[in-house]
């Protein structure tokens, strides 16, 4: 690499390529063509001339007609930039040949057979061979390069989407990927966990009817149920993991967790709680009510790991406009000597769920020595 690639590159500034001085440099240019070649002529063939020039101003949208209306100007005088560019602009916009050639063929016998013609336009002499060289070369030249610039947008327009393709191409097989991961995730999860869960749920059932003792009965009857729901959500949370968005065939989608089932979840706790359920008169949209009861049931798993014996403080309130959900422990009187491992996880997604619907959520230890989760949840519909 040499010195001069190592510089960095110098991009010229936005107005030196707007649109409007491109539409406007070939008509400046072509009237001091103008101003210099026909200063000397009669009124009707300055006006012929600039009439040529500002005609340039609807090359664009008109480009063969202003490339006749150059013709006139440039048959009287030799003002050759604005049928230069009128031929030229015939060819990046009519690319056609059967108007492209009658137009350079136009201008090449306009400028070769000029006025006034001699006695003789044509005789077989070096100066006439040399003047249908030029002529030929005037509107060769524009013709040629404005095919070449179409064919370069042209080409450009085609590289652009060829781009746009391999990007769409880039995230189809990314997402073709994503899917077989989910999938492969999907099979582990329910051929691990959900044997898992089978087995502790048969366990209960056999404990429920075998035992004499009425509260072991209560205690391996909410087992059961519980397996049983996570078997549910867990058969759920597979179909959507597999890509299908939603649960497996041969598996109803089960009413996702409100605000009503919070009673329930503490209930089914086994902890020793005091709750304040305040959500207020209005109801709350679904998204909201889910992350509520996600909180408060994050919350009372933790607390069933690392403090089973502390008495829960659970409120629920809604301030302003907000829906405040705060779970508290106490400092528990004894830590349990084993606990289930954990980690830490379920508090980092509770608090991007609760991110993702504009509120907050914090969570920590108090002076006390306890522990306690607070999150903040805003109306998502005003």
């Amino acid at each position: 690499m040499t010195a001069a690639d190592q510089l960095p590159s110098r991009r010229l500034p936005a107005w030196c390529t707007a649109p409007w001085l491109m539409l406007l440099l070939p008509v400046l240019y072509s009237l001091m063509d103008t101003a210099l070649v026909a200063r000397n002529a009669t009124w009707w063939q300055l006006s012929l001339s600039a009439l040529a020039a500002v005609a340039l101003f609807w090359r664009r949208r008109f480009p063969v007609t202003v490339f006749l209306l150059t013709m006139p100007g440039s048959w009287v005088e030799f003002i050759w930039l604005a049928p230069i560019t009128a031929v030229y602009t015939v060819a990046v916009e009519r690319s056609r040949p059967r108007l492209l050639i009658p137009c350079g063929t136009l201008f090449a016998l306009v400028s070769f057979f000029h006025w006034p013609l001699p006695d003789t336009p044509i005789d077989l002499s070096r100066a006439s061979a040399l003047d249908a060289i030029q002529s030929v070369m005037l509107a060769a030249g524009p013709a040629a390069t404005g095919l070449l610039a179409r064919t370069r947008r042209e080409l450009a327009a085609r590289l652009e989407e060829l781009t746009r393709g391999q990007e769409r191409e880039s995230r189809l097989l990314a997402e073709r990927v994503l899917i077989s991961e989910r999938g492969r995730l999907a099979r582990e999860m329910h051929d691990v966990v959900s044997h898992q869960v089978s087995l502790i749920s048969i366990q209960a059932g056999a404990l429920q009817v075998s035992t004499a003792d009425p509260a072991a009965a209560t205690v391996a009857r909410t087992i059961r149920e519980l397996s049983v729901r996570t078997l549910d959500e867990l058969r759920q949370m597979v179909g959507v993991l597999r890509g299908t968005g939603g649960p497996l065939p041969d598996a109803p989608l089960a009413p996702q967790p409100r605000l009503a089932d919070l009673p329930r979840l503490i209930e089914e706790s086994g902890l020793t709680a005091e709750t304040e359920l305040d959500p207020g008169d209005h109801p709350w949209p679904e998204a909201v009510e889910r992350a509520a009861y996600r909180t408060v049931q994050e919350a009372l798993t933790n607390i069933t790991k690392y403090a089973p014996a502390a008495v829960v403080h659970v409120r629920v309130r809604a301030r302003g406009g907000r829906l405040r959900v705060e779970v508290r422990n106490e400092a528990p009187p004894v830590r349990p000597s084993e606990t289930l491992p954990g980690g830490g996880h379920g508090l980092v997604g509770l608090r991007e769920r609760a991110q993702l619907l504009g509120g907050t959520l914090t969570a920590g230890p108090t002076r006390d020595g306890g522990f306690e989760v607070r999150a903040e949840l805003p109306d998502t519909r005003s």
